[in-house]
């Protein structure tokens, strides 16, 4: 008989909540007093160290999306394309069919933001580690990788080696694994000094019928719970309530044992041990439960792993592989130790699982104590009870743990005023624009947000094992051909900006959808699912907590509009600094697309001359959020409005004009507006061949002389959206847009010059010329140096 958990002095009976409070941090604690007061109450008695910890993270907002989860139910989760929605570690999309299979494309998409900001390089290394779990326990093959960054100016020498080192944990741990990076981007603001964004999307490839749950299988009561991988330590002990705090400044060396410490190179043998396992689980016919451990550690995973499927558990923490002998349980039970993942299995499987492992991959030579060993076993009874050295640690109501619970914060939604443009005009009359667009053009592609990330993404390996068609840096989105053989193809693009949520974060998050379906459809691919990741202030904030709630309605709305699902998600609350300074609000969303036929994918490099370049868009009179609008100090613009009903057909008409063959390059109108579009269409080309544009009459925008000056940097630097496509059939191509009922406007012609041609600005008989060359330089300018400076 194990004793029963012990009372111990952890919540002084007659303490206030303040007093409370501070005994819970002097512990590391991050839980409120009332909801300690809560665990007590509903346990009859004073909570064990380890279980306070262990509700400190199941509790923590990053685990149980207490402020988030009344609202995050009203973003739609179900389409003809989803096999498995939220709920449970990624979802899966119809990618179609081949050889009498169907086949899914598993997504997951998490955030690593406050461990990256305290320990780059570890934290965003760790961030990858953790997705590709998410992914693997789903019983697919992890095939691909996307990083949406967010960083303050590099100017600044922290924000500097935040970066350098955020970037090196993603190349390093990513390319260790062979895993492509296909797709990401970066913004750097003023509003990311203190709290750098790391979200991170993984991609995997399974058959619908070859899914494997991340929940104890019906009828597995008595089944052996396995512990596979890197032996527990100290690393990470705290880490789901160290992502649910402010961050302060004074704490940063204590809160680096918060951060795990990543393997990629054991990674790489877990992964490849799980795949033989995939085979011989499938080979025998077994259903299985297979869980990441991430956040919470062994009980966070084997506690919703039994909790998922209707049971209990009984963990003996003197059978977890530890680094060292004298780990006490909390840590044990709680530390967030990387490379783990757990199973359920029934126990007359367990012997080969083990040797698989054990034997066959060799885990305990690869690392220290590494290894798959049996740890529990899953209960009838709906307790979740931990052991050590003969004594009960633990032992709650298992649907109490893993419940957490739910706030209904205030909050303040704010309404954002209408701009007229001529009151626009009317406050920024002192600050015009230079006579020139040729100059307007290069200090705008010069601009941090709209020059090239080459210096960035060339430090992933964007090609490995051979399947990536498009890869990071060369289309909208990322392209992967997963099933060999096949001719299935499937697209990832991510996209959100920090510009236009500092206006009105509801309709920062419809653009942030808007602008990934239109990368998307810019490759060619049908978009039939979205991921989130929800990064905001402090929720107890209400206009923190308001920027949110608009968020997550814009969201709402823009999936609806486009019939679109989110099939995964994140939210990462608390982005901000002990002086109260927030994140500017950011809705990050992946967007995925399918291709039945890969072999008509479009990049958006220019193919050849000759060829008359349209733009498909919504005209909008607006700056707002612009990068030109930054550029030239122009304040106050109101942001586009997406008209859905217009957008849906265009979207359409041009995955027709794909399908047709009619469209050679294609690339969306976004930072820097329809000129930096055409531009980069250019560039994209450059190496290839010398391909120029001559723009058309600049009548073609607006005919009205009064409305010169703001006709044209309106249509050439507005950021309203849309695309640019090049076509060399034009017959055909305007034949099937007036068929689909679409306005498409012709803008100039390719040819071989290796310049643009540009009108002057107020004298539009006067042309000039911005060569190749000269946007070159001024394109790659803004992050040409990016690793130089103090790296420590």
């Amino acid at each position: 008989m194990r004793r029963r958990p012990r009372r111990t002095a952890t919540l002084p009976e007659l303490a206030g909540d303040v007093e409370l409070e501070r005994e819970l941090r002097a512990q590391g604690l991050t839980l409120k007093g009332s909801e300690a007061r809560a665990i007590a109450e509903r346990l009859g008695r004073e909570p064990t160290t380890v279980e306070l910890h262990a509700f400190d993270a199941q509790w923590s907002e990053h685990c149980s999306y207490k402020s988030s989860r009344v609202h995050l139910a009203r973003l739609p989760t179900e389409g003809p394309d989803v096999i498995l929605g939220p709920g449970e570690d990624a979802g899966v999309v119809r990618l179609g069919e081949w050889n009498g299979e169907t086949y899914g494309i598993v997504v997951a998409h998490e955030s690593h933001n406050h461990p990256s900001q305290v320990v780059p390089f570890e934290g965003a290394a760790t961030g990858i580690g953790g997705v590709v779990r998410d992914v693997l326990c789903m019983g697919a093959r992890v095939i691909a990788l996307a990083d949406p960054l967010r960083f303050g100016p590099l100017e600044d020498p922290h924000s500097r080696y935040v970066a350098q080192g955020v970037v090196d944990g993603i190349a390093a741990y990513g390319n260790a694994i062979g895993v492509p990076t296909i797709a990401g981007d970066v913004f750097f603001h003023e509003g990311f000094k203190d709290n750098c964004l790391v979200n991170v999307v993984a991609l995997g490839i399974v058959k619908e019928s070859e899914i494997i749950h991340s929940r104890a299988p019906a009828g597995s009561e008595g089944w052996d719970i396995v512990l596979v991988g890197k032996a527990t330590d100290r690393s990470g002990f705290g880490g789901a309530a160290f992502s649910s705090l402010v961050l302060d400044e004074k704490d940063a060396e204590a809160n680096k044992s918060a951060v795990q410490v990543p393997d990629p190179f054991l990674k790489n043998v877990i992964m490849r041990a799980s795949y033989r396992a995939f085979d011989v689980i499938r080979e025998l016919g077994l259903t299985v439960g297979f869980k990441d451990l991430g956040a919470g550690g062994i009980m966070g995973c084997t506690a919703e792993l039994a909790a998922s499927g209707g049971y209990g558990a009984r963990i003996e923490l003197d059978r977890c592989p530890t680094s060292q002998n004298d780990l006490p349980p909390a840590v044990i039970a709680v530390g967030e130790t990387q490379e783990r993942l757990a199973w359920v299995v029934p126990p007359s499987f367990t012997p080969r699982l083990l040797q698989i492992y054990n034997e066959e991959f060799s885990l305990p030579e690869i690392a220290r104590h590494a290894q798959a060993a049996v740890i529990g076993t899953i209960t009838a009874a709906k307790e979740y009870v931990l052991t050590h050295r003969g004594d009960e640690v633990m032992r709650v109501p298992i649907d109490f743990l893993t419940a957490g619970i739910k706030y209904e914060r205030d909050y303040v939604v704010e309404k954002k005023p209408t701009i007229e443009l001529s009151e626009f005009y009317a406050k920024n009359r002192r600050r015009r624009p230079p006579a020139s667009v040729k100059d307007s053009l290069v200090r705008v592609l010069s601009h941090r947000d709209v020059g090239s990330r080459r210096t960035i993404y060339e430090r992933y390996d964007s090609v490995v094992r051979g399947a990536t068609s498009i890869p990071c840096g060369y289309g909208d989105a990322g392209v992967l051909v997963p099933i060999p053989g096949a001719p299935l193809a499937l697209a990832l693009t991510v996209d959100g900006n920090p510009r236009f949520a500092r206006i009105d974060a509801g309709m920062a998050a419809e653009l942030a959808v808007y602008e990934a379906v239109r990368n998307v459809i810019c490759v060619g691919a049908r978009p039939v699912g979205l991921t989130d990741c929800l990064n905001f202030g402090n929720p107890e904030n209400a206009r923190e907590m308001g920027q949110l709630v608009a968020s997550i309605e814009g969201l709402a709305s823009a999936a609806r509009a486009f019939g679109l699902p989110f099939v995964s998600g994140n939210v990462s609350l608390y982005n901000q600094s002990a002086e109260g300074n927030a994140i500017p609000p950011c809705a990050i969303v992946a967007c995925l697309g399918v291709i039945d036929d890969v072999s008509k994918t479009v990049t958006p490099s220019l193919k050849k001359a000759g060829s008359s370049l349209y733009h498909v868009g919504l005209p909008q009179e607006t700056y707002g959020g612009s990068v030109y609008a930054e550029v030239f100090d122009l304040r106050g613009g109101r942001l586009p409005r997406v008209d859905y009903e217009t957008a849906t057909a265009q979207h359409r008409f041009i995955l027709a004009a794909m399908e047709s063959g009619l469209v050679d390059a294609a690339h969306d109108v976004s930072e820097g507006g329809l000129i930096v579009t055409i531009a980069e269409m250019c560039l994209y080309a450059r190496g290839r061949g010398d391909f120029g544009v001559l723009l058309g009459d600049p009548q073609m925008w607006k005919s009205d002389p009064e409305l010169w000056d703001r006709a044209i940097d309106l249509d050439l630097f507005g950021e309203s959206g849309g695309f640019v496509l090049e076509v060399g059939d034009i017959d055909r191509f305007e034949e099937m847009a007036v068929a689909h009922g679409i306005e498409a406007l012709k803008v100039g012609e390719t040819n071989d010059s290796g310049f643009i041609g540009l009108f002057n600005w107020h004298s539009p008989s006067v042309w000039e010329g911005v060569s190749l060359d000269e946007m070159h330089e001024a394109w790659t300018a803004p992050l040409r140096d990016f690793y130089q400076g103090i790296r420590s």
